[in-house]
């Protein structure tokens, strides 16, 4: 386990204390008086009561500048204001008094300690107080560039050594450990670091759309990559091939797994962190944005004892996190449960989970065939990419075992006809095939900015008559922007979906070999519906809006 400098901590960093009373660049933050002049030691912080403060305070900003925003992200404390002589401390634990005595003895004032009855006030007033620390910290650190920091910043220019000792100095570990932290704080999926000619990027992927951070100097481009590499075992030392690694680190009392990828460009190499936060990812159907009658036909199908259920759409569409759902509903302890993925991303409690590894051979297929040797009666394969794989997990399903699987089609029907072009006999998909669902991802309005708004005319031209007749007199729904939200109107994603549960009149038409979309839907149940219909229903019910819809499922129509 990796555990940040900048988290809170039973006990501070030894390295981190040395810097409690110095900036981060090395200068002391308070000049330290001689002996003759040594001031009276300030009153413990445990002489004082806690505050409770029932609302989000007024930052002053002479308070706050007490604090370095690395002291004050250690500490977990945010000084706002005076009283008297008496500094008073917002804190994210008022009963821990060796982090208040730390800020006493470092601001050379008493302290009185201040609770907070919003938990997540605590996080807003560190923002309001010290602003995006990773960024502040990089301005700091990265100063104005010149030719000899451009000169540095190449990578072919720097020894692997050099890159070694830079990457291992205080300040560029705390810069790469806050752009981790306040990505994870952020809800981000993924950090992008990207190098260019005169500029090093950081953007964060937060809900499907990647935004721009205030990003570090391109002089500190080999030090953060090369921090980075370290940090999940990777050669520092080999820059022109990619990689690939992996970061464990505890955040707020939980573990964040990060998958690390590396490749080289011409400016340099990329790095992307896929973040893998299992409090961020929510495994129930209904916080996932399914509707009831979806939910009631999923609850009816993986509940079967054997048959196979797909889940469809292109990668990022959400499929494995509908899967860990489905699995975390129906798992009993008298089910033996088994998966096979590429690969694991989230640990489920009683699930036996197999990573493939194809160094060592172990493949989707030999893993399948493996898994039927385990006495299993959930079987989960992560994808179905080739015929062998298909015909596997076919026979599975045929012997009395429950299957479920993902698949690359646009949209549900179009599941049958890849698993036929993968040589899959007709009449053992008609025999095994329980339901297709199909989905995408758009971004949830903010519930607490949303409101009314007329659909744009342009929009409206491409929403056929029944869909239009959604929306009360042409209004649907928009975000204003708020700071829960910042700014963007939105905040987490919903699911379109389409669900498609096979009917008697579907499985003749697949045994006599009529397996195009337009052939299987005519036998659909009536109550069927596109991705696109459930999307606009959730649009004219405030959860999402039509151009997100429209957007999202524009691959699946036509």
């Amino acid at each position: 386990m990796t555990t940040l400098p900048g988290q809170p901590t039973a006990q501070p960093r030894p390295d981190m204390r040395a810097q409690a009373n110095g900036s981060s660049n090395g200068h002391p933050a308070h000049a330290e008086p001689g002996p003759a002049q040594q001031p009276p030691a300030p009153a413990p912080a445990s002489n004082a009561a806690i505050a409770e403060l029932s609302e989000k305070p007024p930052v002053n900003g002479d308070a706050a500048r007490l604090l370095t925003s690395e002291q004050a992200a250690r500490l977990r404390a945010v000084p706002f204001g005076f009283d008297g002589r008496r500094l008073l401390v917002a804190m994210a634990d008022p009963a821990d008094l060796d982090s208040a005595d730390e800020v006493s003895v470092i601001a050379g004032r008493p302290v009185r300690r201040c609770r907070l009855s919003q938990p997540d006030h605590f996080d807003q007033l560190l923002r309001s107080a010290y602003g995006a620390t990773a960024s502040q910290m990089a301005q700091r650190l990265g100063g104005q560039e010149s030719e000899q920091d451009e000169l540095l910043a190449n990578l072919q220019a720097v020894d692997a050594a050099d890159v070694h000792r830079m990457a291992q100095e205080p300040s560029v570990v705390n810069l790469v450990n806050l752009i981790i932290l306040e990505a994870v704080r952020g809800r981000a999926s993924d950090v992008h670091v990207e190098p260019f000619e005169r500029a090093l990027t950081v953007k964060y992927r937060i809900d499907g759309e990647l935004r721009p951070q205030n990003s570090p100097p391109k002089a500190l481009q080999a030090a953060i990559t090369s921090r980075i590499k370290i940090m999940c075992g990777m050669d520092i030392a080999e820059r022109y091939v990619p990689q690939d690694g992996h970061i464990t680190l505890r955040f707020e009392g939980r573990r964040v797994d990060i998958r690390v990828s590396t490749v080289p460009t011409i400016y340099g190499e990329s790095v992307v962190m896929r973040i893998l936060d299992k409090q961020a990812v929510t495994l129930d159907l209904a916080a996932l944005g399914m509707r009831p009658e979806h939910r009631a036909v999923m609850d009816r199908l993986i509940a079967l004892p054997h048959g196979m259920i797909l889940v469809t759409g292109p990668t990022g569409s959400g499929k494995t996190t509908t899967l860990y759902a489905a699995l975390s509903k129906l798992y009993d302890p008298s089910l033996k449960v088994i998966t096979v993925e590429d690969p694991v991303e989230y640990e489920l409690a009683g699930v036996n989970q197999i990573p493939v590894n194809p160094e060592r051979g172990l493949m989707f297929a030999t893993g399948l065939r493996a898994i039927l040797r385990q006495d299993p009666d959930v079987i989960m394969v992560g994808e179905i990419r080739d015929g062998e794989t298909a015909e596997i997990a076919v026979r599975a399903a045929l012997t009395g075992h429950l299957v479920l699987s993902t698949l690359h089609t646009n949209d549900a029907a179009s599941a049958v006809g890849r698993l036929t072009d993968m040589e899959i006999e007709p009449f053992l998909l008609a025999s095994t095939l329980e339901g297709i669902l199909a989905q995408r991802l758009g971004r949830r309005l903010c519930a607490a900015c949303a409101r009314p708004t007329p659909i744009a005319e342009a929009l409206q031209h491409r929403l056929l008559p029944q869909e239009l007749a959604l929306f009360k007199s042409g209004m649907g729904y928009t975000g204003a922007g708020c700071e829960a939200c910042d700014g963007t109107g939105y905040r987490g994603r919903v699911g379109y979906y389409e669900l498609l549960e096979l009917t008697p009149p579907m499985r003749q038409a697949i045994t006599a070999g009529r397996t195009t979309p337009t052939e299987l839907l005519a036998h659909a149940l009536p109550t069927h519906t596109t991705m696109r219909g459930d999307g606009l229903l959730k649009a004219a019910g405030a959860q999402t809006t039509v151009d997100e819809v429209l957007r999202a499922t524009q691959d699946s129509e036509g």
